[in-house]
C-alpha cells in the first residue's frame, strides 16, 4: 500500500471524499478504489443500517428518528460517522461516500481530521447530467420477495421479463425510481450538497470526474488522482 504523505505537517494519507447524485457511479468507484487502497468504503448508509441492527441505545435512537419520517440530525449521524473512523481498518485512510452533506457536517468532518492531524487528499466530484441521471436509475426494478436482489432493464435484465431469476418472484419498480421523485432528488442535491462543492473547491480539492464515461475510464481516471 502507498504510504502517507505530509504536508504543512499534517498527514495526507488516503482520505478522499466521493461527491456525487445517487446514479452517478460513485459507490462502484468507491469499492474499486477501497480494492486498490485496501483501505475501507464508507458510506452513512452503510453505518445507519449497521447500527439499526445493535441492541444499543444509539439504535434504538437512530430507528426511533428514521421510523418516525425525520432526518438524522448532523450531530448524530458525524457521531456515528467518528466511531466509524475509529475502527482499525481506517488507520491507513478511508473513502466517505455520502458524507458530508451538510455545512454542518462539513465543520464536523474537518474537526475530526484536525484532532488527529489528518486532511483529506482530494474529493471527487463524479458529475452527471440531469437526464443522464433519470435515464440509469428508472430501469432499475427490485424483487418483491428480497431487496437485495436488484436489476436494470438495460444493463442488467432478468431472464423473464418482470420476474426474479433468483426466487421467481415478481419485480417492481421502487417509487424512488420513478422520474419524478428522481427529479425531486436531483433538485434536493443540488440546494442541499452541491455548494459544498464550494468549501472544497477554496482548498483546492475537488477533481472533476465525468461521470457519464465508461466505468473502466472513470476508474482509470479515479486511480490516476489518487495517485498523485
Amino acid at each position: 500500500m502507498r504510504g502517507a504523505r505530509k504536508i504543512c505537517g499534517l498527514m495526507t494519507d488516503h482520505i478522499y471524499l466521493f461527491m456525487g447524485i445517487q446514479g452517478s457511479g460513485k459507490g462502484t468507484q468507491a469499492d474499486r478504489l477501497s480494492k486498490d487502497l485496501s483501505i475501507p468504503h464508507i458510506s452513512t448508509g452503510d453505518i445507519f443500517r449497521a447500527v439499526m441492527k445493535e441492541d444499543s441505545p444509539l439504535g434504538d435512537e437512530l430507528r426511533r428518528i428514521l421510523n418516525s419520517g425525520a432526518l438524522v440530525p448532523d450531530e448524530l449521524t458525524s457521531r456515528m460517522v467518528r466511531e466509524r473512523l475509529a475502527k482499525p481498518d481506517a488507520a491507513p485512510g478511508f473513502i466517505l461516500d455520502g458524507y458530508p452533506r451538510t455545512q454542518g457536517q462539513v465543520e464536523h468532518l474537518d474537526a475530526m481530521l484536525t484532532e488527529q492531524g489528518r486532511s483529506i487528499h482530494a474529493v471527487f466530484f463524479f458529475d452527471l447530467p440531469e437526464e443522464e441521471t433519470v435515464a440509469r436509475l428508472e430501469p432499475r426494478r427490485i424483487c418483491t420477495r428480497d431487496q437485495s436482489h436488484i436489476y436494470h432493464l438495460v444493463n442488467k435484465p432478468p431472464k423473464v421479463d418482470g420476474i426474479c431469476d433468483i426466487d421467481g418472484a415478481p419485480l417492481k419498480q421502487r417509487d424512488d425510481d420513478k422520474p419524478e421523485a428522481i427529479r425531486k432528488r436531483v433538485e434536493e442535491y443540488k440546494r442541499e450538497t452541491l455548494p459544498l462543492l464550494d468549501i472544497y473547491r477554496a482548498r483546492n480539492l475537488v477533481r472533476r470526474i465525468d461521470a457519464t464515461l465508461s466505468m473502466d475510464a472513470v476508474t482509470e481516471e479515479v486511480l490516476d488522482i489518487a495517485k498523485e
